[in-house]
């Protein structure tokens, strides 16, 4: 099979097919999705080495006696032990001996199959295409803030970075009915936010005031740096940001105005695919450009470009 392979460089590689173990199917990828966390293994995040990629849509391919056989799905992305105390707990995702899907110790997407514990997995509605099913993790993902900070309805909140999972996040907050203001860099990329009635406003430009809850969602340690000093005494800031570099935290800048920072990871995937099916977020003007998986290192390329949005690549096996 084909594969999209990272060993401190990426390259198209011609792959054995894997064979899915105890409690695991095969599934034949159609379409995935490259993040910014994706481009992260290529600076070093995790040391990872193998099939990038952990966003997709595809179909179960084997075994033949899995129920799950024929249907077309999406999959959580953590795996899990499956016998330590966190695992026993339902914190599967924070397991410590756990891999994860193209990030962690787990080959990914980027080919045309992969494997995945049947747990993991979530089947897509028909009324879902693979175009926007391809989407579920990021949107979940940009959910999990509402599970991590519960949003009270006079609260005021600021989204930092105008990337795609930012967007996503001022998108999800903005139907849960939040006052959601979105700050970013990239005009054309802020008027994706403005349909879901949220404000947007340059960095730059940004008015004064301070949040809430302010969710950091740049990418970058300028994204934390504007956060901390937008958010009101006892508000919280949600970390979104995953990124191989520092930042230099003074204890102070929490300690003193007594602010809560708080990690936000992987999120619902059923959520996420209801808000799919009902057309409440449509993530299709995410959308920069699809590329076939035998062109996947320009796709990675492409994905690097400054305001570059979502790049995806169709894995279906040519013919």
């Amino acid at each position: 099979m084909l594969a999209l392979y990272f060993d401190g460089q990426p390259a198209i590689k011609e792959l054995p097919r894997p064979a899915p173990g105890p409690g695991e199917v095969l599934v034949r990828v159609h379409l995935a999705g490259i993040c910014a966390t994706d481009l992260q293994v290529l600076r070093g995040y995790h040391g990872f080495k193998g099939i990038m990629g952990h966003e997709f849509v595809g179909e179960v391919a084997a075994p033949e006696d899995s129920p799950w056989l024929g249907q077309r799905v999406v999959g959580e992305i953590n795996l899990g032990c499956g016998a330590c105390d966190l695992c026993r707990r339902g914190l599967a995702g924070h397991c410590r001996q756990r891999r994860v899907l193209g990030l962690k110790d787990h080959d990914g997407a980027l080919a045309h199959y992969l494997t995945l514990p049947a747990a993991n997995l979530h089947a897509v509605p028909l009324e879902v295409p693979d175009v926007l099913a391809v989407f579920t993790e990021p949107l979940a993902a940009a959910l999990r803030v509402l599970e991590v900070a519960p949003v009270p309805p006079s609260a005021r909140i600021l989204v930092v970075g105008d990337g795609p999972l930012g967007l996503q996040v001022s998108w999800v907050l903005a139907v849960s009915g939040a006052e959601v203001h979105l700050a970013g860099r990239h005009p054309e990329h802020l008027a994706l936010a403005r349909p879901q009635g949220v404000a947007t406003y340059l960095a730059a430009d940004l008015p004064a005031g301070d949040y809430d809850i302010v969710v950091e969602a740049s990418g970058s340690p300028s994204g934390l740096e504007l956060a901390l000093t937008r958010v009101r005494p006892r508000g919280t800031v949600v970390m979104k940001s995953t990124y191989t570099g520092r930042y230099p935290l003074d204890p102070a800048v929490l300690v003193v105005p007594e602010i809560s920072l708080v990690g936000c990871r992987c999120g619902p995937f059923a959520g996420a695919l209801r808000l799919l099916r009902d057309g409440r977020v449509d993530p299709r003007p995410l959308i920069a450009r699809t590329f076939p998986l035998s062109r996947g290192l320009e796709a990675l390329a492409w994905a690097q470009r400054p305001g570059v949005l979502k790049v995806l690549v169709d894995c279906r096996e040519a013919g």
